[in-house]
């Protein structure tokens, strides 16, 4: 989750500078860039318990210990809750979940690059401090009552909105990790066309990516209970957006839905200002509950536009927000499956082949379904109505590789972008999800025993 934007306090005056905002964010082909973003669960060597935000092995402390490596600390009240270097950050999730936001790179190569080097940063300073960290889509051991809180002032807003508007909120905030990708648009119809083809495809990125079988030391039923999670959240900010596959979508449709979700806050003189289930329209009439007679500025509006959680989300880019957290080669493969998809104008036409006919029911059915069944999700390819997710996901797959063969961006030993591909590849193949694989050990070689989940696949 976001921290407080930079964005300038430009006085917003009508609605057209809203979409203004998203129009913003278009850029030459040659200008697009790939963010990429991961979280990670931290636990005590000793005991696995998470680590609280104070003390000599605490969060803080991790953070703090990071600083030797050039990263220069954000303060909240006298307290380090992030650090910043290089167009890059480290920051909180609510309950400590330890969050790497990449800078806008180049290329896969570069990415994979980053991740490396950062998780070698953490992992110097939490041996140190007895600590580790582990990628997964869910807490696979502790209760959320045991999972500690950031002192950070939007999440103790959430944390108190969360429980009026859906059941697993609290855990989505507490109990979950992900990687997501960020990328670029050349203009309005380009972005409408990417965010349709990410959005349809998005259930084949939580199939592929499904890592979350576990709650409270037992199987909970879910290949990806992460993504099961986000259906009972809030479902004002959450979801497919059928919307987007309308005619004439486009910023301003998006901006009206924004608009219709409602406030958690508005940060003012360094303090997070409770406006939670308030409406940004009343906000632009100067009648905002919250702050009566104020008006808001554009670092109000970028605010706003973190706090909705569809499975695809457009700021100035647009943001893939489908797939569970894992080890550092699938933290790769993501960046790698949509850049493939999206960068690549065969590719990207290719991929809206496969799924410009499918019908709301069809594309809401695989979100639905995808939680529990991953690859198995029945799915229609063409004309073939007996097929399965698998089969979308591997024509998918072809799709994206022969996509980032055609970028041709080589590393120093020949290979392109598309080797990044092998881990999901090797899902798709054998049909075996990460979560599946971790139910298969848990009843077999682990004889029900979680605690080996932190030992054996630990970063």
């Amino acid at each position: 989750m976001s921290s407080p934007s930079h964005v300038a306090d430009t006085p917003i005056t009508d609605r057209d500078q809203l979409a203004a905002v998203l129009a913003s964010g278009e850029k030459p082909k040659a200008d697009w860039r790939i963010g990429t973003e991961h979280e990670k669960f931290g636990f005590r060597l000793d005991d696995l318990m998470p680590p609280t935000f104070d003390g000599e092995r605490g969060i803080e402390a991790l953070l703090i210990g990071l600083t030797r490596f050039g990263w220069e600390p954000v303060n909240e009240h006298g307290r380090t809750i992030a650090l910043l270097k290089d167009n890059a950050s480290v920051t909180l999730e609510p309950a400590g979940q330890l969050e790497l936001s990449g800078a806008p790179l180049e290329n896969i190569h570069q990415t994979c690059s980053e991740v490396g080097s950062h998780l070698k940063e953490v992992k110097a300073v939490a041996d140190e401090l007895g600590l580790g960290f582990l990628g997964m889509g869910f807490q696979p051991k502790w209760r959320r009552d045991q999972m500690p809180w950031m002192p950070k002032g939007r999440y103790k807003i959430m944390r108190a909105y969360m429980p009026k508007v859906g059941g697993l909120g609290l855990d989505m905030m507490t109990r979950t990790c992900t990687v997501q990708v960020n990328l670029d648009y050349a203009s309005e119809a380009d972005m409408v066309k990417k965010f349709r083809v990410s959005l349809a495809l998005q259930p084949i990125a939580t199939a592929l990516f499904a890592d979350s079988p576990f709650t409270e030391g037992r199987p909970n039923g879910y290949l990806s209970y992460r993504s099961h999670i986000w259906t009972d959240t809030d479902a004002d900010r959450t979801g497919m957006l059928d919307f987007v596959f309308e005619d004439g979508f486009g910023y301003e449709r998006y901006v009206d839905y924004l608009l219709d979700v409602p406030m958690y806050f508005s940060y003012r003189d360094g303090e997070y200002v409770d406006a939670s289930g308030q409406s940004f329209r009343d906000f632009m009439a100067g009648k905002l509950p919250a702050l009566p007679g104020k008006l808001p500025t554009l670092r109000d509006w970028s605010d706003h536009m973190t706090t909705a959680f569809p499975e695809v989300r457009l700021k100035k880019y647009l943001e893939m927000r489908g797939a569970d957290g894992g080890p550092w080669n699938r933290l790769c493969a993501l960046p790698a499956f949509w850049v493939g998809l999206l960068y690549d104008d065969a590719a990207l036409d290719a991929a809206w082949d496969l799924v410009k006919d499918f019908s709301m029911a069809e594309r809401n059915a695989l979100r639905d379904q995808v939680p529990k069944l991953g690859l198995r999700v029945p799915a229609r390819i063409g004309a073939d109505r007996n097929g399965s997710l698998r089969d979308l996901a591997r024509e998918a797959l072809k799709i994206s590789a022969a996509g980032l063969q055609r970028r041709a961006v080589r590393n120093s030993k020949g290979a392109d972008e598309s080797r990044f591909l092998d881990p999901v590849i090797e899902v798709v193949e054998s049909g075996q999800t990460a979560a599946e694989r971790k139910l298969d050990l848990f009843h077999g070689e682990w004889q029900g025993d979680i605690d080996r989940v932190f030992r054996e696949f630990a970063y």
